[in-house]
């Protein structure tokens, strides 16, 4: 009896241990940190699919890009990349909180996610279409892409991210802009595209130029996180 009391007592005191390790490695992360740690702990699968999301997005952009290996992919690196810098500027301009300010540093209108995926997807149905036509199997696939982006998108409501409106109109400028810049595409620039060296060689160095100053980015903004 004198054994098992001292064994639950060592156990308890173990855990109460590691419950004060772990509460002290998050009072000494960064906020940034924190926010992630307390929002995954919360949300379960949602926060986890909300932080893989862009990773999925990402993945399929990639893929469709490596399929169409032409002009239009190029064109849409450079679309995706100034739909960002369409974001960001949007952001500093409306200046709105996001809903819970202590989450995000930064404005929530609009969404950035939003925006971003919403061009992607836009784009991917465009290209899936484009390849097959219009019959079932396009239909399903641009189905699937659309709904998987809208999931995507939801999820920076429920994990209080964004408002319900931020995500919205983050939606609207990425599809509406995807759709402009898709038909400005095929009506202006493919025929020269096709038809004029010089203007296929520029295309290629903004879309690399684009790229790398999108990579750039990226790394710049995680490090400062991580300090």
């Amino acid at each position: 009896m004198a054994d098992l009391v001292k064994t639950n007592a060592r156990r308890d005191g173990e855990e109460r241990f590691q419950a004060l390790e772990q509460e002290a490695f998050i009072n000494n992360s960064s906020p940034e940190l924190q926010n992630e740690l307390v929002s995954d702990a919360g949300g379960g699968i949602e926060a986890i699919a909300n932080r893989l999301s862009k990773w999925i997005v990402a993945a399929l952009f990639g893929s469709v890009l490596l399929l169409r290996h032409d002009g239009a992919a190029l064109w849409a690196v450079i679309g995706s990349v100034s739909n960002s810098v369409l974001s960001v500027a949007l952001k500093r301009i409306l200046n709105q909180e996001r809903p819970v300010a202590t989450l995000r540093s930064d404005p929530g209108m609009p969404s950035s996610h939003a925006q971003s995926i919403s061009f992607i997807s836009v784009f991917s149905v465009f290209s899936v279409m484009e390849w097959l036509g219009t019959n079932v199997l396009s239909l399903f696939l641009s189905g699937f892409i659309l709904a998987l982006g809208s999931y995507f998108t939801w999820l920076r409501v429920s994990q209080k991210l964004h408002t319900t409106s931020q995500v919205v109109v983050g939606a609207i400028v990425g599809s509406v802009y995807s759709t402009l810049w898709y038909v400005t595409w095929n009506s202006l620039v493919l025929e020269a595209f096709t038809s004029t060296f010089s203007v296929q060689i520029a295309v290629f160095l903004v879309a690399a130029a684009s790229a790398l100053g999108f990579a750039v980015y990226v790394l710049l903004n995680w490090f400062k996180d991580d300090r």
